[in-house]
């Protein structure tokens, strides 16, 4: 049986996995949900890029996790990609929720359209974070109004510098036995950069007819999909 490592988006811990983990469970298998550093318990936490990717490569470690089906979502495919590379044998295969995929020496926000320029400004005039999102943001996902309130209501301002400082990769994305999950509703096309990942011959493509956060939306299908890669 695989051990999951889960580690939701920015902003967000490992509660989000809640609806998950028992359905994962259920199936045999080891799961792991992990906050990272700054985030939900351990706010406070300074952070930068690579602590959180260390965060992921310290969990593998600690708990001594062979056979690791890493699954990052969101902004946390960025340490993920990066924390893939580092955990050598122990990996079993990386998937990446609807999420960033890191490149070598570009941050976060490298791929917004302005460069990361207004986000930077963002984190300046918050004190270091990016701010929690307002319940609208959450709109137009899948999602009902009870579980748009889990999701704000949960969630923390999100360590600045994770996002600003660059990604340092160790190993091509395009040689990792990687899946990428694309969350269609609203936005039914990978990025240019996950498309030309998609094209190597370790790459494969799954799609969810859901929105941006499929673990409350979705979590039984979403449990299904990931004990499916496990065992392929």
């Amino acid at each position: 049986m695989a051990n999951f490592v889960l580690i939701a988006g920015a902003r967000l811990g490992s509660w989000a996995w809640d609806d998950v983990v028992p359905y994962l469970r259920a199936a045999g298998h080891g799961v792991h949900p992990l906050t990272l550093s700054g985030l939900a318990e351990k706010q406070g936490v300074p952070a930068g890029q690579q602590t959180h990717v260390q965060d992921i490569v310290d969990e593998v470690e600690r708990q001594d996790l062979r056979d690791v089906v890493l699954v990052g979502h969101s902004y946390s495919g960025i340490p993920s990609g990066q924390a893939a590379g580092r955990i050598g044998d122990r990996l079993a295969h990386v998937v990446f929720l609807d999420s960033s995929v890191p490149a070598d020496g570009e941050p976060f926000v490298s791929a917004w359209p302005d460069g990361g320029a207004m986000m930077r400004t963002t984190i300046a005039e918050n004190g270091g974070f990016w701010p929690v999102a307002p319940a609208t943001h959450f709109e137009g996902h899948g999602l009902t109004d009870e579980q748009i309130a889990r999701i704000a209501g949960g969630s923390t301002p999100h360590p600045g510098a994770t996002l600003t400082e660059p990604a340092v990769l160790e190993r091509p994305l395009g040689d990792l036995p990687a899946t990428y999950i694309k969350c269609t509703l609203g936005d039914p096309d990978p990025s240019d950069d996950v498309a030309k990942l998609l094209t190597s011959g370790r790459w494969r493509l799954i799609e969810m007819d859901t929105g941006h956060w499929p673990m409350f939306s979705r979590p039984r299908e979403l449990a299904r999909i990931l004990t499916d890669i496990a065992g392929a």
